[in-house]
């Protein structure tokens, strides 16, 4: 038990390493460049310019009015943090994050009109988990179960079509995937015929139906098209990795000695091999799991979702730093906890781990 956690603390401390690592990378990248700089140079201009719009209104004289709005500037330099140089200004960022403190959006705000990051993410994340990590969590577990059949059948018809397949959902692009879906079953036949099959975009119509029922079947018309782009996309590359995992798995020694001392093919294949196969399935699929968190950038624009991945994209258009920063950590922190859960799974399901 010592050793067990001897090497769980060690591999915490490693992740929490790499977490800081991320988030100085990020501040080096943004400071160095000069791009924090300019982004908060260009929000004082802006603040400056309607402060001074509204000013003029009360204060005719030209002098006391570039007094007040010069002091103005001065105070919102400091607040902003432009007063410092950026590799004093970023740490103290990074330090407050590490706390959870996520800070404030400076452009972008929650469905009830709130600007804190907290806010933000708890307005969004619900809408990713719903479209991404139900969409990764289906794909994954009918190619998981695909791909455990034909990696066991290699050779067969079943094979051979789901090599195919696979081969041709791993070369479509998730984009591309997803504007002929919308062109063929939402555009289409409205044009065509004048029937609204499914919509082209959005969460929930608008206005939302009132009733439980009714808005929750309306959800599901919308996520029809965004689910079904996602699951042609991937459901090849999880079908045929496992199905390589599994055949290499079964290629080895172990497996050939453990046929030739007479053992039913059904143990082989549930002790021999599903059991050594399954930490890079298992690595696969909480990994996904967890990047599902950070939504699909592409998807969420081209069904237009309100998800994290919406979320990140815009404040990366509009350069909104906080933002930026605060998704940059909550999401390199949820891999970093899926990271060490995997190290726990690792050692539970494979018995050829030992700890040293």
């Amino acid at each position: 038990m010592a050793s067990l956690a001897k090497t769980l603390i060690v591999k915490a401390v490693t992740l929490i390493i790499v977490l800081i690592g991320v988030l100085f990378l990020l501040a080096i990248i943004m400071g160095a460049t000069g791009l924090s700089d300019k982004v908060l140079n260009s929000t004082l201009t802006a603040e400056v310019q309607e402060y001074k719009q509204q000013l003029s209104r009360q204060i005719k004289d030209p002098t006391v009015l570039e007094r007040a709005v010069e002091e103005y500037k001065k105070e919102r330099a400091a607040a902003l943090g432009l007063d410092k140089p950026w590799y004093v200004r970023l740490p103290q960022l990074i330090y407050r994050l590490l706390f959870l403190d996520l800070g404030y959006s400076r452009t972008l705000q929650s469905s009830w009109g709130s600007n804190k990051i907290s806010d933000l993410i708890i307005d969004r994340l619900p809408n990713t988990i719903i479209l991404t990590t139900t969409g990764i969590l289906f794909t994954s577990l009918v190619g998981i179960w695909m791909g455990l059949y034909i990696g066991s059948n290699i050779g067969s018809r079943s094979d051979r079509v789901v090599s195919i397949l696979s081969a041709a959902s791993y070369a479509l692009p998730l984009w591309f995937t997803g504007l002929v879906l919308i062109l063929a079953l939402a555009y289409g036949p409205k044009v065509l015929w004048g029937v609204q099959i499914f919509p082209p975009g959005g969460m929930v119509s608008v206005p939302p139906p009132k009733e439980p029922l009714a808005y929750a079947l309306d959800l599901l018309w919308h996520l029809a098209l965004p689910l079904t782009a996602s699951f042609i996309v991937f459901f090849g590359s999880w079908a045929y990795t496992t199905r390589n995992i599994v055949f290499n798995v079964s290629q080895e020694d172990f497996v050939n000695f453990a046929r030739a001392k007479g053992l039913p093919e059904g143990v082989v294949r549930s002790r021999y091999i599903l059991r050594p196969s399954l930490p890079p399935i298992l690595t696969n699929l909480i990994l996904s799991l967890a990047y599902s968190i950070s939504g699909y950038i592409i998807t969420e624009r081209v069904f237009n979702w309100p998800g994290m991945g919406s979320l990140y994209y815009q404040a990366i258009t509009a350069l909104d730093e906080p933002v930026i920063f605060a998704l940059t950590y909550v999401f390199t922190l949820v891999y970093i906890v899926a990271r060490f859960i995997l190290e726990v799974l690792y050692i539970v399901v494979d018995p050829r781990i030992r700890l040293s």
